[in-house]
């Protein structure tokens, strides 16, 4: 099987069915050793078609997370992030630090970005339950600022 039937080859983002395989095996993982990890689903709203709007935010993003953490993009228009052996308070440090990068990136035409996370076993032990409470938790910021050059 070739890397493109797992990622998405123009930015660090795994597919649909290659992110939620992987996160039913971390849930899993997480569970079996105790450890925590926390999904956090980004909504980027554009004036741009999603994909544009997903591409953009996915090359932020990707570049103020660790290697390990995994990051996906759905047909929905939403990006999925889970940080791996993160428990809620240390993922919100993550997480204001991307709404930071954010903020501060020149996008081609603004932004709203609804941000939710959840936790396991906080919120729940599968990807469902982590989901729907991460959806619950949404929050969101101003627009992020557009312009012709990006940073």
């Amino acid at each position: 099987m070739t890397a493109d039937h797992f990622v998405h080859e123009d930015f660090r983002v795994l597919t649909p069915e290659a992110f939620d395989f992987v996160l039913n095996n971390e849930l899993k993982r997480a569970v079996r050793s105790q450890n925590f990890l926390t999904l956090v689903l980004m909504d980027p709203r554009a004036a741009t078609t999603a994909v544009e709007a997903i591409r953009e935010v996915a090359r932020v993003v990707s570049r103020e997370v660790r290697e390990t953490d995994l990051l996906s993009a759905s047909p929905e228009g939403r990006l999925s992030l889970v940080l791996l052996d993160a428990d809620l308070q240390s993922s919100m440090h993550v997480i204001e630090r991307v709404r930071a990068r954010l903020q501060h990136y020149q996008f081609t035409t603004p932004i709203d970005l609804e941000i939710g996370a959840a936790c396991c076993p906080t919120h729940g032990a599968d990807a469902g339950t982590l989901k729907r409470a991460a959806e619950a938790r949404t929050t969101s910021r101003p627009p992020a600022r557009g312009a012709s050059n990006a940073q």
